[in-house]
Order: C-alpha cells, then sequence, then structure tokens
C-alpha cells in the first residue's frame, strides 16, 4: 500500500483533481495566473516530444507560440471593435480599411483553426527544407533562430498590421461574454485544463505507440534507423509541425489568460526559456515539463514579488542547481526517490511480509 503511494498514474490523477478545484481556493488574479502557467505547460509538451524524444532541439518555438497567440488576439480585436470600424492602432496608422490578411480572423472558429494550421504549416516546410538536406544538430538549432529574428522584426515593422511593438490589446469580449467577468475567466481557465490534460494523454498514447519508439530510435541512433529502412527526415517533419501547431493552440488559450500579445513574447528569449522548463522538468518524460513551466514560472512570480531587485538571482541559482546537481531534471530526482523508497519496502523483514500478506 505504500508503494502504490507514490505511483505516477495515483499521482497525475490528484494533480489533475487539484487543478480543477483551484477556482474554489485561488483569487481570480491567482487563478489567471495559474492559467497562464499552464498554456505555457501545454507548449512545452509539444517541445518535449520534438527535443526530448526526437533529439532535435529548436530554439524558435516562440514564433509558433506568439503566431497562435497572434491569431487569437486578432479576433478579439475585431470583436472589440465592431463590425464598422478598424482596430484602434489601425487607424492611427493611417489604414483605411480592413486589411484582407484579418479578413478570416473575424469568424471566431476560423480564427481557432488558423492559429493551430498556421504555425503547423509554417513547420512543415520549414522541416521538408532542412530535414530533407540533413541539417541536424546545432545547425538547425541556429536556423530556428534564425527564424525568430526574421518573423519578429517582421511583426515589429508592420505596425499597420499587427500593432508593430505594442502588440494586441484591449480585448473586451469573446464569443460575447465579457473577459472581465470572473465567470468567463474560471471557464477559460478550466477549458485550459482540459487542453492540457487531452493535449497530455494523447501525447503518451503516441509515445507508448510504434511512432515513439522511432521517434527514440532518431535519438538515440537516427543513422541506424535509417539502415533499418525508415526515413527519419519524414518523422522529424511531422513531429516539428505537431509541435508547432501544439505551440500554436497554447498561444490562443495563453492570450485569453493575460489579455495581451507582442513580439517581445515571441523572440528568442522566451522561446530559450521554453527549453529551460523542459530540461529543469526532465526531458523526454511528458509530465516533467508540464511540472517545469509550472513551477519555474510560480517561482519567477514569487520571487519578483518578495524580492523585487534580486529576483534574476534566485531564478539563475535555480537553474544552476538544477544542471548542476539534477541533470536529469525535476523527473529524475523523483524516480531516484521512488527507486529508494521501493527499495526500502522491498528489505522488510520476512515476518513483516507474512503478516501483512495475512491481515
Amino acid at each position: 500500500m505504500n508503494q502504490s503511494i507514490f505511483n505516477k498514474k495515483n499521482l497525475l490523477l490528484l494533480g489533475f483533481i487539484v487543478l480543477l478545484i483551484a477556482p474554489l481556493f485561488l483569487t481570480d488574479f491567482r487563478l489567471n495566473l495559474l492559467g497562464k502557467y499552464l498554456a505555457f505547460a501545454i507548449l512545452v509538451i509539444g517541445l518535449d516530444l520534438l527535443w526530448g524524444y526526437t533529439g532535435v532541439l529548436s530554439l524558435g518555438h516562440g514564433i509558433f507560440f506568439g503566431i497562435g497567440a497572434y491569431a487569437m488576439g486578432m479576433y478579439l480585436k475585431l470583436e472589440a471593435s465592431g463590425t464598422t470600424k478598424l482596430p484602434d492602432f489601425m487607424a492611427w496608422s493611417g489604414v483605411q480599411e480592413l486589411p484582407f490578411i484579418w479578413v478570416p480572423f473575424q469568424n471566431p472558429i476560423l480564427a481557432i483553426i488558423l492559429g493551430i494550421f498556421i504555425p503547423l504549416m509554417i513547420a512543415l516546410l520549414l522541416g521538408l527544407l532542412t530535414f530533407r538536406n540533413r541539417i541536424n544538430g546545432v545547425y538547425f538549432t541556429i536556423l530556428s533562430q534564425a527564424l525568430v529574428v526574421v518573423v519578429v522584426t517582421l511583426f515589429v515593422g508592420q505596425q499597420g498590421l499587427t500593432g508593430g511593438t505594442n502588440g494586441l490589446t484591449s480585448f473586451n469580449t469573446i464569443f460575447g461574454f465579457s473577459l472581465a467577468s470572473t465567470t468567463t475567466q474560471t471557464v477559460i481557465y478550466l477549458i485550459t485544463a482540459a487542453v492540457l490534460a487531452i493535449v497530455y494523454f494523447a501525447s503518451k498514447v503516441l509515445i507508448n505507440g510504434r511512432l515513439g519508439q522511432v521517434l527514440i530510435g532518431i535519438r538515440d541512433g537516427e543513422n541506424r534507423l535509417r539502415f533499418l529502412g525508415y526515413d527519419p527526415a519524414i518523422f522529424k517533419t511531422f513531429i516539428y509541425a505537431l509541435s508547432a501547431g501544439i505551440a500554436g493552440l497554447a498561444g490562443m488559450l495563453f492570450v485569453l489568460q493575460v489579455g495581451i500579445i507582442s513580439p517581445t513574447m515571441m523572440g528568442i528569449i522566451p522561446s530559450i526559456e521554453m527549453v529551460l522548463w523542459v530540461a529543469l522538468g526532465g526531458r523526454g518524460t511528458l509530465i516533467g515539463p508540464v511540472i517545469g513551466a509550472i513551477l519555474v514560472n510560480w517561482a519567477k512570480t514569487s520571487f519578483s514579488e518578495s524580492y523585487p531587485d534580486i529576483w534574476l538571482y534566485f531564478l539563475g541559482l535555480m537553474f544552476v542547481i538544477v544542471v548542476v546537481f539534477l541533470p536529469d531534471g525535476l523527473m529524475g530526482l523523483f524516480k531516484k526517490f521512488q527507486k529508494r523508497w521501493s527499495g526500502l519496502h522491498d528489505k522488510q523483514p520476512d515476518s513483516a511480509r507474512v503478516e501483512k500478506n495475512y491481515s
């Protein structure tokens, strides 16, 4: 019975129950923060599929996250502006009529679809161009960073289309419901938690299947897998596109929690932070990156509130400790603890085991 306390399924179930009942004991502000953390957690599941299981390190996932957020932000901005008015920043920039790029985002369902589809297609195209030409390792990582620079520069420069450095903000309603309403925010939070659970378990099914074995084979020995008759480029392109689509979905949920999206949120620094969340939680575990994203962002909030002048030092120290003492992340520490607990349980005296069996 003691051994079952640390069963992974039990802990997952307990964690999900805690997330579901969080609105009962958290203030509106704290619930909003937790919802933002859960959006980040959805993002890192996709990143873990790419890096943790397939071995492809991307430092450009911020753009996929940002494009999804902009897709939702465009719909919210149009709804706030009404059917007859242009968004305020367009009027300030001298735009006379709604740009054709914005027209599809008048429909909320189409905006949600595009928020996933556009990042997915960008990643699919980039994957076909790079993985087919066997651009791997650090070269792909550098290329993903270069893509971030290009996209962020484009978004900043197009003031009339994207809002420039200010981005999109001043959202009032979604589907006609007020975003300032406590009920609306609670529903958005619960949807975010449900999406996190769906993405996690769907990814778990994918990893436990044959595809997951192929991805791990690419990570551990790509050439060996190629000699067995598999084409790693196809699988890497697929998982890269899937990861980008998940990032776009997370971005849409993020903007509903935060109420703003700007190019700074899709730059190189946020992309690097996303990778750190995966590393801290434990890459190649799915649940580890989720814990890492929630824990790191909670720590950022807590440290910045308690120690506004030196909170970055605390955050840096936390990363150093994890890298030096926990190379496998928090999940590596959990597995060691679980193994030690199981060892202590297995070392019970024979008399104790017999007594337990007959009790």
